[in-house]
């Protein structure tokens, strides 16, 4: 999957990218923020590759970073809570067979581009769109003009034709990014999984920490996370899987305060590798959490602390 940064009218390289030979293909195009890449939006993408391999056309998702609410200040009530940063954005999207991954710097200046302006010269002008797939409740473009109605209409015109994927659910449950963080955000990791259609990432770098779990036999690794705006799910201990030297590894992962040896009420991501014993400061890593654990606890001392993890380790070892 090639990446290209699109940011005021100009073509950046993302990766390895080459943006001085983008060329001018005719594409198959979905737009959306896609935080989360769950299974809606798979559907959404899914759609649209098959319609590029069936017409030969190249295969492009637009999305934009930051993402739009980020910028609108106005429309956030909170924070927002990324399910997905755009490195692991990047990462699931890559295997959905896309071509091309278009990103769009949000700005205040491009958000007061009109949809019109936006498919004219970024969709057909830029990217060549002959195919553009959106979900049943997306717009875009200044004040959400851009609609499927606006986009018939300028495809009439402009020579491409427009396919809107309906509704797809879980049961009686809607597919949204809003479900998913209240799941992730009560703890029921399994279910968000459920409508993600994978596990949930947590990415970031490996920090020194103050090495209280070397001292009582769980040394952790302690993330700054990639993005501070990711969403964490509720405070405890998740069972967590994550990947070294192309090897899997299982972990056990505290996301809280850690009241047992801390004041500071900081929301922090530790995790402790088992089977594994090695530096890692500075390295990037991603844990996918596959379970609850255990709420957070504050114990009466460190010996009381291990005593627990040691209960956590024999249920982590049962996935093994």
């Amino acid at each position: 999957m090639r990446i290209v940064e699109y940011d005021k009218n100009q073509l950046h390289g993302y990766g390895s990218s080459t943006p001085e030979d983008f060329p001018a293909t005719a594409s198959a195009v979905t737009v959306g923020s896609y935080d989360g890449v769950h299974r809606g939006h798979r559907i959404i993408i899914a759609r649209m590759v098959a319609i590029a391999k069936a017409r030969s056309l190249r295969s492009v998702v637009v999305t934009f970073e930051p993402h739009p609410r980020m910028v609108l200040k106005g429309e956030v009530s909170g924070p927002l809570g990324l399910l997905t940063t755009l490195d692991e954005k990047i990462t699931l999207l890559a295997g959905e067979g896309v071509d091309l991954l278009f990103v769009v710097r949000f700005t205040p200046d491009f958000a007061s581009r009109s949809s019109d302006d936006f498919i004219r010269n970024v969709l057909v002008g830029l990217l060549g769109a002959k195919s553009i797939v959106m979900g049943y409740d997306h717009a875009f473009g200044r004040d959400r003009s851009g609609s499927g109605k606006t986009l018939a209409t300028l495809g009439r015109e402009l020579g491409f034709d427009v396919e809107v994927v309906e509704e797809v659910m879980i049961g009686n449950e809607h597919f949204s990014s809003t479900r998913i963080r209240v799941l992730l955000e009560s703890g029921k990791i399994e279910e968000a999984n459920a409508f993600l259609g994978s596990p949930y990432m947590i990415t970031g770098t490996v920090v020194d920490g103050d090495k209280r779990g070397r001292e009582i036999g769980f040394p952790t690794v302690n993330l700054r996370l990639s993005d501070p705006d990711k969403l964490l799910p509720r405070a405890g201990v998740y069972l967590a899987q994550t990947v070294l030297n192309g090897l899997s590894f299982m972990a056990m992962m505290n996301v809280g305060v850690r009241p047992t040896i801390s004041l500071e009420g900081i929301k922090t991501v530790e995790a402790h590798i088992l089977g594994y014993d090695g530096t890692l400061y500075g390295c990037m890593m991603s844990f996918n959490l596959l379970r609850f654990i255990r709420d957070e606890t504050k114990f009466s001392s460190l010996e009381e602390l291990k005593m627990q993890l040691e209960k956590d380790k024999k249920t982590v070892e049962l996935y093994c």
